[in-house]
């Protein structure tokens, strides 16, 4: 996890609790398209477990595993998911996220290019809105 001077390691602890869970993708838009047909499918499901994520498909097929540093001091609030499994293991994508109860919405950029400065995408970039289906056990 990424600690800055505004966020104690408290702080940054009970932000990261807020992202566990099963998570359902509610909304999907790439490179300023709208309603994208989404690869994944959409009976996919992220699991986020510490700073851990795992994406399965409908038959519990793993598509994608990773892991995600935050940085919730940044304006917006700032995450780079890193893809360990999959199509893109290896690889880094910086990002911004906005984490409402049981709603979170990223945009996220390819590696290599800059952090998106707002929700809305263009070349290069994939926005999701997930919506929070099960809370981890605790």
């Amino acid at each position: 996890m990424t600690v800055n001077n505004k966020m104690t390691s408290d702080a940054l602890e009970q932000e990261m609790l807020r992202f566990q869970g099963v998570w359902k993708q509610t909304g999907y838009e790439v490179d300023g398209i709208d309603d994208a047909q989404d690869d994944f499918g959409a009976e996919a499901l992220t699991t986020i477990s510490g700073n851990q994520f795992v994406v399965n498909d409908a038959d519990g097929r793993v598509l994608i595993e990773g892991r995600f540093t935050i940085d919730p001091g940044q304006i917006p609030k700032a995450i780079d998911w890193t893809d360990t499994f999959g199509e893109d293991a290896g690889k880094r994508f910086p990002a911004i996220y906005a984490l409402e109860d049981n709603k979170l919405v990223f945009c996220a950029a390819d590696e290599g290019q800059p952090r998106p400065t707002e929700f809305r995408t263009r070349e290069g970039l994939v926005l999701r809105v997930l919506e929070r289906i099960a809370r981890a056990d605790t």
